[in-house]
């Protein structure tokens, strides 16, 4: 009897733990693009706007003029995927650091003409400076017939 009465104690309390863990998990969406607006996105759209000037004098002063001599990239802030954020020094220290992919475009027609991973440290008194450029690929651009 007090076996039975144990069984059915442990059978009760694995039912209950999978209610509970199922009831818990929510649905993952198919994309990572936002469907909403929220304040991490508006935070991340202005940092956006600020370095997008200075993504594009970095691209068309070190990278691009090689490959391409007719027009400058432009940046799309929109179209510019953080890949990590980090602090530099001390916890709450206002030197910090962002990485990115981009696909800078014709700034015409938006299209891409290649890919890039950048690095910029942000510090006080409004500094930004790339620490890191990588260029990842160069995308075929149609030429006019």
């Amino acid at each position: 009897m007090k076996k039975m009465l144990i069984a059915f104690i442990l059978s009760l309390v694995f039912i209950l733990s999978l209610i509970l863990i199922t009831s818990n998990q929510t649905t993952i969406p198919i994309t990572d693009e936002p469907t909403q607006d929220s304040e991490e996105l508006r935070l991340q759209d202005m940092l956006m706007v600020i370095l997008t000037p200075y993504i594009e004098d970095d691209l068309n002063n070190y990278y691009y003029p090689e490959i391409v001599n007719s027009f400058s990239p432009h940046v799309a802030p929109w179209n510019i995927e953080v890949i990590e954020t980090r602090r530099v020094n001390e916890f709450r220290g206002f030197q910090l650091q962002i990485t990115f992919e981009i696909e800078p475009t014709d700034g015409g027609h938006w299209i891409p003409i290649g890919k890039d991973r950048m690095t910029y440290e942000i510090s006080a008194g409004a500094t930004v400076k790339l620490i890191n450029h990588t260029h990842l690929k160069t995308y075929e651009y149609p030429t006019e017939s």
